[in-house]
């Protein structure tokens, strides 16, 4: 794939909460802006850290990304329309094709040279996991540093991508609630897990080269409560949690009889306190089962951790360790911190 070209480059939105340095450092990193299959040749407006984007399909099936203004009077191409392979701004009809390039100008038909300030500011594109990911500063799709989630692709292993949920509190508090194994018993306990049993067993956490590796085994069931009886009575359930700093993270589970579920966690921070969580997930198990029942307890679970972020206070997620307490159950949650502070996050940050 080719890189997009270094035009245009995009500025922190005056508007934008995020402090500057932090702002500059999360835009190189990749994110998912939508749903491949939500994407048509309607245009529709997504955002990432701030940055207003315009997100459609062509007609020979293309998916581009730009920035959502037109370069000459500022409407928002998500108000147009595609015709074949253009986007076609709805204020003065402009033209634009794939490479951003104004190829018509209605109401001068016989210019025939069109200045590049009429060029669109595009944006790269990666298809994975039944995901459009993106970056603002970084163009090479080649480079694209992303999550693995190995078993997308895997014949086995059965690929469900449920609607994206839409949270009003930062990717950091919602990423580390994620890997948080102490949580279970109080914030699941109407999903899957029990108040009664509350205690968290000594775990293992590693930094890694792309950021953290957790294991976690501990008796507390992952089916859903109707479904507690399949689980073979003294079966040790283990969890293992791998984060891709900023804001994505895997979780393997390991259900009896060798199945294998994997849940891949991936946020994008649409602004300084609002997310929208992507959840694509495989299983090698049931794989003929009611996807509507997977869709259901995935929004439980996530509506239930949801309820927590969007309450927390500070509503960043502090990386500087003194300002909030902790104990041994929280080293997966303290590594993580200490990680996004080492990329040079504000102490008192993130999203």
């Amino acid at each position: 794939m080719n890189a997009i070209p270094l035009v245009n480059l995009v500025n922190q939105p005056c508007y934008s909460q995020f402090n500057h340095n932090d702002w500059e450092i999360l835009s190189q990193h990749w994110y998912p802006v939508a749903r491949i299959e939500d994407v048509s040749t309607t245009p529709q407006q997504v955002i990432l850290l701030d940055v207003k984007m315009a997100i459609y399909r062509t007609e020979s099936g293309k998916i581009q990304l730009v920035r959502n203004i037109c370069p000459h009077r500022g409407v928002p191409l998500s108000k147009g329309w595609v015709e074949g392979e253009e986007i076609i701004c709805p204020y003065h009809g402009l033209h634009f094709n794939t490479e951003g390039k104004c190829t018509r100008i209605p109401a001068q038909p016989d210019l025939t040279k069109i200045s590049d300030r009429f060029s669109l500011t595009r944006f790269p594109v990666v298809l994975k996991y039944g995901l459009v990911w993106t970056s603002i500063q970084s163009r090479h799709p080649d480079s694209a540093s992303l999550p693995v989630l190995d078993s997308w692709e895997m014949e086995e292993h059965q690929s469900i991508l449920p609607p994206y949920v839409d949270i009003a509190g930062s990717s950091g508090r919602q990423l580390e609630g994620f890997i948080d194994v102490a949580h279970f018993a109080w914030v699941h306990h109407q999903s899957f897990a029990d108040r009664d049993a509350p205690v968290v067993p000594r775990y293992s956490t590693v930094k890694t080269d792309y950021g953290l590796h957790t294991e976690y085994e501990s008796h507390v069931s992952n089916y859903p409560h109707g479904l507690q009886h399949l689980a073979p009575e003294g079966f040790i359930w283990k969890r293992v949690f791998d984060v891709y700093p900023p804001f994505s993270a895997t979780l393997t589970v390991y259900f009896p009889n060798n199945g294998i579920l994997k849940i891949l966690n991936a946020c994008c921070p649409v602004s300084h306190n609002q997310t929208r969580l992507f959840v694509p997930l495989t299983r090698n198990f049931d794989t003929t089962g009611d996807l509507q029942a997977v869709y259901d307890f995935n929004a439980q679970i996530f509506s239930e951790d949801q309820d927590i972020v969007e309450s927390q206070h500070p509503e960043e997620l502090p990386l500087d360790l003194t300002m909030e307490a902790h104990f041994e159950a929280d080293r997966s949650s303290t590594t993580y911190r200490r990680i996004l502070a080492d990329m040079g996050l504000s102490k008192r940050y993130t999203v």
